[in-house]
C-alpha cells in the first residue's frame, strides 16, 4: 500500500502556525526590553542568553529555582484571564531563591500550547515581564512550544527558571537561628499559586457567582490576585539587618515550609491570633468544610513569607519592612524542640 501523500506537506499542515510564533516574538520584545539590567549581554532571540555577573561580588554563588503556576491556570482558562499568571510564574521562582539571600539576575520562561493564540500568549508574557520588573531581574530568553494535539484548545502550560547570585559569606541557610529568635510574617496577596486544586473543588461544590461582590471586589479578582513579590524590600532588609532565615510559604503552608530552614533541634511556635486571616481563606474554609490543620498545610492563610531575626532586631526589621509597604506581624518565636514534636506548630 502506498502511503506517500498526494501533495507535499509543510509544517503548517501539521497544525503549527509559524506566522503566529513570529508575531509573538515581535509583540514581547518591548516588554522584555523594559526588564534589561546591568549584566545582560544581548537580547531576546538568540540561541543562548548571556549574562555577566557583577564584579562587586568577591565570591559569587549562583542560586537557581524553577516552578510553575499549577492548576491556577485552569481557573485562568475558565475566566479567560491571562494577564496575571505571568506574575505568578516569576514570583514563585524569585521568592524561592530570595530566601537564601540571592538577588535575582535573570529569568527564562517556557510556554507550551496546542495552538498558539497570540493575544493570550502576549498577555501571559507581558505578566512575566511585569514580574521581572517588580523583582529587578531581566527576562532574557525562553521557549514557546506549539504542539498540536498535546493541549486542549485555549489551554497552555507554563514553567519558569530564575537565576540569582549571593556573596558566599552572606548565604542565608538558617544555621544561625537560635531559641528566642522572632518569627515575622509578611502578608500574602491571596492564595498566591498554591492550593488551587482544592480551591477549584470548593468552587465546584459551592457554585458561587465569580462576578459577585466579595468584600468590595469581584470574587474572581480575589481568586486571581497574583503572587506577591517580596524581592526588593527583603534585599534592602538583608543589606541593613542580620536576617537568620526566611521561608517562602508555598505548597505545604506554614507547617511544612518553615521547618525547611530550621535545624533539627528547633521548633517555630506560631500564634494564630497574631495575624488576620484574609476573608478569602475564611470563605474557602467555610464552603469546603476544611479543618484548621488542613488549611495550615495547604494554604498560606495570609502569610506569604516568613523572616526570622534576633529578638533585638525584630522591631527594627518590622519597621523597615512596613516603611517599604509590607504588612508585617510578629507571629511567633523559635524555641528548643521537645522530642519528636513538629518543627512548626500553629497554636
Amino acid at each position: 500500500m502506498n502511503s506517500t501523500p498526494n501533495a507535499p506537506l509543510s509544517y503548517r499542515d501539521a497544525g503549527v502556525d509559524i506566522d503566529a510564533g513570529d508575531a509573538l516574538i515581535e509583540a514581547i520584545k518591548p516588554f522584555a526590553k523594559r526588564t534589561m539590567r546591568e549584566g545582560v549581554m544581548g537580547g531576546i532571540g538568540g540561541f543562548g542568553a548571556l549574562f555577566e555577573i557583577s564584579k562587586k561580588y568577591k565570591e559569587p554563588v549562583l542560586v537557581s529555582g524553577t516552578d510553575g503556576v499549577g492548576t491556577k491556570l485552569k481557573l485562568a482558562f475558565h475566566l479567560n484571564r491571562h494577564d496575571t499568571v505571568g506574575i505568578d510564574l516569576v514570583a514563585m521562582s524569585v521568592n524561592d531563591i530570595l530566601v537564601q539571600g540571592a538577588e535575582p539576575l535573570f529569568f527564562l520562561d517556557y510556554f507550551a500550547c496546542g495552538k498558539l493564540n497570540v493575544a493570550s500568549a502576549t498577555d501571559v508574557i507581558k505578566g512575566i515581564a511585569k514580574g521581572c520588573e517588580l523583582s529587578g531581574c531581566a527576562l532574557i530568553g525562553g521557549e514557546t512550544a506549539e504542539m498540536p494535539s498535546m493541549y486542549p484548545d485555549g489551554e497552555y502550560d507554563l514553567a519558569g527558571f530564575a537565576v540569582g547570585v549571593v556573596e558566599k559569606s552572606k548565604i542565608i541557610d538558617g544555621s544561625k537561628i537560635a531559641p528566642g529568635d522572632v518569627v515575622l510574617g509578611l502578608a500574602s496577596s491571596g492564595a498566591h499559586s498554591n492550593g488551587y486544586s482544592l480551591v477549584r473543588k470548593i468552587i465546584e461544590i459551592a457554585k458561587p457567582d465569580l462576578d459577585s461582590d466579595f468584600h468590595g471586589r469581584k470574587l474572581a479578582d480575589v481568586l486571581m490576585e497574583p503572587t506577591h513579590l517580596y524581592v526588593k524590600p527583603l534585599l534592602a532588609l538583608i543589606a541593613s539587618i542580620e536576617v537568620k532565615g526566611m521561608a517562602h510559604i508555598t505548597g505545604g503552608g506554614l507547617v511544612e515550609n518553615v521547618p525547611r530552614v530550621l535545624q533539627a533541634h528547633l521548633t517555630a511556635e506560631l500564634d494564630r491570633t497574631k495575624w488576620v486571616m484574609p476573608p478569602l481563606f475564611t470563605w474557602l474554609q467555610q464552603h469546603g468544610n476544611v479543618a484548621d490543620a488542613e488549611m495550615h498545610r495547604v494554604f498560606n492563610c495570609g502569610i506569604g513569607m516568613v523572616v526570622i531575626v534576633s529578638q533585638q532586631n525584630a522591631a527594627a526589621a518590622a519597621a523597615q519592612l512596613q516603611a517599604a509597604g509590607e504588612t508585617v506581624s510578629q507571629i511567633g518565636v523559635i524555641r528548643a524542640r521537645q522530642g519528636d514534636e513538629a518543627q512548626t506548630m500553629v497554636l
